[in-house]
């Protein structure tokens, strides 16, 4: 906590002072453009690696990346997302996976966690990744099972964003675009899903980096 506390400080000293217009000009709403839904990983700081400004992104965290399909929870994220869009009226829809993900991993091996019952009871929410995983890629196992599964897991919860009713309708007007992304930690890449290619391509001044392949298919997710 002591460390929280000095950053507490030198936020207020040396931060907010030089951005203070930006700070007393949000105090009176927010108009964010984009809804930016990620895990609640420690590693993975969106307006790190993005560079975005207080006031830019709406955002929605939780263990996974999740998008439980509309009526399937009486979670938050339901009522998150339909805020975004609906009061809001945010243009963008970022479902932003990253490596390493420990809710993936426990996804893939649900005899872990047998002490984690709420834990493996949210993670029912992404059954399909995991059926899609264990039925289209047996060939692949360790990191790379991983790896791919964080991936599916991506098109699998835009997918499910598809099913709220303020999503499909702003979709369908053209007033709302929706993406994927993989956040890669040891390397600061971030990978975005194209539907044309089936694969997720490489984002920003890395463009040359490798592609992340999905071998499985050309996924039928629209997004």
């Amino acid at each position: 906590m002591q460390k929280l506390i000095e950053g507490l400080h030198q936020f207020q000293s040396d931060v907010f002072s030089s951005h203070r217009e930006l700070f007393e000009r949000l105090a009176h709403g927010q108009k964010p453009e984009v809804l930016f839904i990620t895990c609640s990983d420690s590693r993975v700081v969106p307006h790190l690696f993005t560079q975005a400004k207080p006031g830019e992104l709406f955002k929605l965290c939780n263990a996974g990346n999740i998008v439980p399909p509309h009526g399937a929870s009486t979670g938050g994220e339901g009522a998150t997302i339909e805020y975004a869009v609906l009061a809001l009226g945010v243009r963008d829809i970022v479902v932003c996976g990253h490596t390493d993900c420990g809710a993936v991993k426990g996804l893939l091996a649900p005899e872990s966690l047998t002490e984690l019952p709420a834990v493996r009871s949210w993670l029912g929410h992404a059954e399909a990744t995991r059926r899609i995983v264990r039925e289209n890629y047996s060939h692949l196992s360790g990191a790379d099972l991983v790896n791919v599964a964080i991936r599916e897991n991506v098109i699998v919860q835009l997918e499910n964003l598809r099913t709220h009713p303020a999503v499909a309708a702003r979709v369908s007007r053209g007033e709302l675009n929706l993406h994927g992304w993989v956040y890669k930690i040891d390397s600061g890449d971030v990978f975005a899903y194209s539907p044309a290619e089936g694969q997720f391509l490489p984002l920003g001044v890395n463009a040359s980096a490798s592609f992340m392949p999905l071998s499985r298919r050309n996924s039928g997710a629209t997004v």
